[in-house]
């Protein structure tokens, strides 16, 4: 499998995993899921009955880290790396790589009318507690694309979604 269709079996999975979490939780039905060509987001589904589109993102921290995750070959000078930068306190490294990822999405422009962003936790090491810990330490920029931000709290989505943004929904949501 190359980068490209591993990329693309991420994120069909995390948008599966999303769509079947906040169905549970909120009984609105979500389903039928197809990938994007760019400059649309990455899938697209029905979210009751009104397409709605996914923007993908996996949460690793660094691109040193995704690769270690992913059981890539790293090189001895990747891999010093790597140990400098698990010394670095991991809450810290958890909101980095949040707002980094939240910023560089907002600076997209899809071709849609209705786009959520969901990103999924790939780093073992960040629990949901650290994730509901961080939320209000999160740099939300003025404007961005998305009408909602969800999190899925880890790979296999056993310890469900979090609501980021908006507001409202987070204080619905218990965070």
């Amino acid at each position: 499998m190359n980068g490209t269709e591993e990329k693309i079996k991420l994120e069909h999975e995390a948008a599966r995993i999303f769509m079947r979490l906040y169905q549970q939780r909120f009984g609105i039905k979500m389903r039928h899921i197809w990938h994007n060509e760019p400059a649309r987001p990455d899938v697209s589904c029905y979210y009751d009955n009104t397409k709605l589109d996914l923007e993908i993102a996996h949460l690793y921290g660094s691109e040193v880290e995704a690769m270690h995750i992913l059981g890539r070959a790293i090189s001895a000078e990747t891999h010093r790396e790597l140990m400098a930068l698990l010394r670095t306190p991991p809450e810290h490294r958890l909101l980095t790589a949040l707002n980094r990822i939240i910023s560089s999405k907002a600076e997209k422009r899809y071709q849609s009318d209705h786009v959520w962003l969901v990103i999924r936790n790939a780093n073992p090491l960040w629990t949901r507690q650290d994730m509901l810990s961080h939320l209000d330490k999160l740099h939300m920029p003025k404007r961005h694309p998305f009408q909602q931000i969800w999190l899925v709290g880890d790979m296999a989505g056993e310890s469900g979604i979090l609501a980021i943004y908006p507001a409202d929904i987070r204080q619905q949501d218990g965070s």
